[in-house]
């Protein structure tokens, strides 16, 4: 029997648990998955120190990035993105950046050929994991972040003319979801457009605060529920590749 978890904190709006757990069930496999929720990330080593079972970890706000410096190896999307979302436990801790995929995957129905530029928002590893894609397709990205940082606009600096050129935003942070589901980006929303595609990657509540001011001005939206399902059947595709 293997063990696979999930790393990060907070970690109660999780929904890996069940996934796994039912997923599990269902192909009749023996393995269990648990949540580690780490106030640290340097508590890390010692998880997997007392866990000989530990085949594979699926990793989420806020260690995305500063996991990295754990890892023995990793993959070429991660070291792109230069962020991680799972890794492969063994002999050599392995890397990969499975958030990618899910976004790549989820994200192409709602494409068009008149989105040449996207207002990605948030500075973490689901924002940079978002940023290679869209770089990829050659999508413009003009980055959002609370904090003034090299690369980076504020949420003060975005103008109604940079929301008008951006048909495709993306939400990369946590605003909005459970259980504070009030909260959302302060942006002039009144410069979306039925010609928008917005992408909240939260997923709890379904329809985000950030959802319905975009859908009152006519826009395409969308919620992170595909992107995770995704993401996590390509964790599982990496892991059990170590078993």
């Amino acid at each position: 029997m293997a063990l696979f978890g999930l790393i990060g904190y907070p970690l109660e709006h999780s929904f890996s648990k069940l996934y796994f757990e039912e997923k599990f069930r269902s192909e009749g496999l023996p393995h269990r998955f648990e949540l580690f929720p780490l106030q640290r990330i340097e508590w890390l080593p010692e998880l997997v120190m007392q866990h000989s079972e530990l085949r594979g970890l699926a990793v989420t706000i806020p260690y995305k990035q500063s996991v990295i410096s754990y890892l023995q190896e990793t993959d070429e999307r991660a070291q792109s993105a230069g962020a991680v979302n799972c890794i492969q436990i063994g002999e050599v801790w392995r890397g990969f950046n499975t958030d990618t995929i899910g976004f790549e995957q989820s994200l192409q129905p709602l494409l068009r050929k008149d989105i040449t530029s996207a207002l990605v928002l948030g500075s973490g590893g689901a924002a940079a994991a978002v940023q290679f894609v869209l770089q990829q397709k050659g999508i413009r990205c003009v980055m959002v972040s609370r904090k003034k940082i090299p690369g980076y606009i504020t949420y003060e600096e975005v103008t109604p003319e940079i929301m008008q050129s951006c048909l495709l935003m993306v939400n990369c942070t946590p605003l909005g979801m459970f259980p504070d589901t009030l909260s959302f980006p302060i942006l002039p929303y009144h410069s979306i457009t039925a010609q928008h595609v917005v992408y909240d990657l939260v997923y709890n509540p379904a329809n985000t605060r950030l959802m319905q001011l975009a859908q009152a001005q006519g826009a395409v939206v969308k919620n992170g529920l595909d992107m995770l399902y995704l993401q996590a059947e390509a964790n599982w595709e990496i892991w059990k590749r170590g078993l």
